[in-house]
């Protein structure tokens, strides 16, 4: 991936995840100036998702640039996905900056300024396809900065023996209790709600009921957390009043992070939590500022994902054309 000292562009792309990617190979194809800015490497969100994860989408679901995606089976693994980006990137050589931390932008009459952890760049057009992985969904308790709580998984084996709270109801909460519990973790899984969210999905539903049924994952409905001690969870519910643990993981979802769209003047929807754009042009409302993938999708990111994630970045760059 190229480095340069170069810091102005026709096009700044902040983001390198499929959607990113997607808008870059778009650009390069029509010989735009362009650059994409990344606080990690090549698809790091999908890096960091849980080790042993499959996506439910097929290959050819996930693959942009019309480069084929070949995997061993017949969901992609997340290291297969990785790799696939990452080599996609690297054939289309595409101008991705690494290790930048996007941390401002501002509008101004030749563009867009765009402050970083290592400095300054400047583009007459932007796109903002950082997805909403780095942003935790609030949850205000106390003790929820303790070192053994958790907002992120990756792999079970270093909690076998451990007494586990799972704090959740959707996929990323019931996929972590299952996983840790066939890695010899004593799982708790804690919910607010009477059932789990009727999103969770179809095939691992089961799995989870059937190990709630034998015992093996002891689940509290409409139970919630109001305090967390290093060693002991307080909460109120049907529980009682305290839950011992070792390790805490609070899997309650994501949503994007707007400060810096908001810095620049992108209006923000409420209820959505989403950047106001047009759903044909991407293009915020401010003039020249554009959002790409699950972004544009606010609280509702199981909306917007690679699958249509994806096309983003031919209807971006064909309304820039068209200006």
């Amino acid at each position: 991936m190229p480095k340069t000292e170069k810091s102005t562009y026709s096009l700044v792309i902040v983001g390198a995840g499929p959607a990113g990617l997607a808008c870059a190979i778009e650009a390069s194809k029509a010989g735009l100036d362009y650059c994409v800015l990344d606080q990690g490497s090549v698809a790091d969100a999908i890096r960091r998702f849980p080790v042993q994860m499959t996506f439910f989408s097929t290959p050819e679901l996930l693959q942009i640039g019309n480069i084929p995606f070949i995997t061993a089976g017949f969901r992609p693994s997340r290291s297969e996905a990785v790799r696939y980006y990452q080599g996609v990137s690297d054939s289309f050589a595409l101008k991705v900056i690494p290790n930048l931390r996007m941390t401002g932008m501002e509008k101004t009459p030749a563009g867009f300024r765009i402050a970083t952890s290592a400095g300054h760049f400047t583009g007459s057009r932007v796109v903002v396809a950082t997805g909403y992985f780095d942003s935790p969904c609030p949850f205000p308790v106390p003790g929820a900065d303790l070192p053994n709580v958790h907002r992120y998984y990756d792999e079970g084996f270093r909690f076998a023996g451990q007494r586990v709270v799972v704090v959740g109801g959707k996929n990323s909460a019931v996929e972590t209790a299952l996983d840790l519990y066939r890695h010899g973790a004593k799982v708790t899984l804690i919910h607010r709600g009477e059932t789990l969210s009727e999103g969770v999905k179809y095939w691992i539903l089961p799995d989870l009921e059937n190990r709630i049924k034998a015992g093996e994952i002891r689940a509290l409905f409409q139970t919630c957390v109001w305090r967390i001690r290093p060693d002991v969870l307080e909460v109120e519910g049907s529980a009682g009043a305290e839950i011992p643990f070792d390790s805490l993981f609070i899997m309650i979802g994501y949503r994007p992070e707007t400060t810096v769209l908001e810095q620049a003047g992108v209006n923000v929807n409420p209820d959505t939590l989403g950047p106001v754009h047009d759903p044909v042009t991407m293009e915020t409302n401010v003039g020249g500022l554009y959002v790409a993938g699950s972004l544009a999708a606010g609280k509702f990111n199981n909306k917007i994902f690679i699958e249509n994630g994806r096309h983003h970045g031919a209807a971006i760059v064909s309304a820039i054309l068209k200006k």
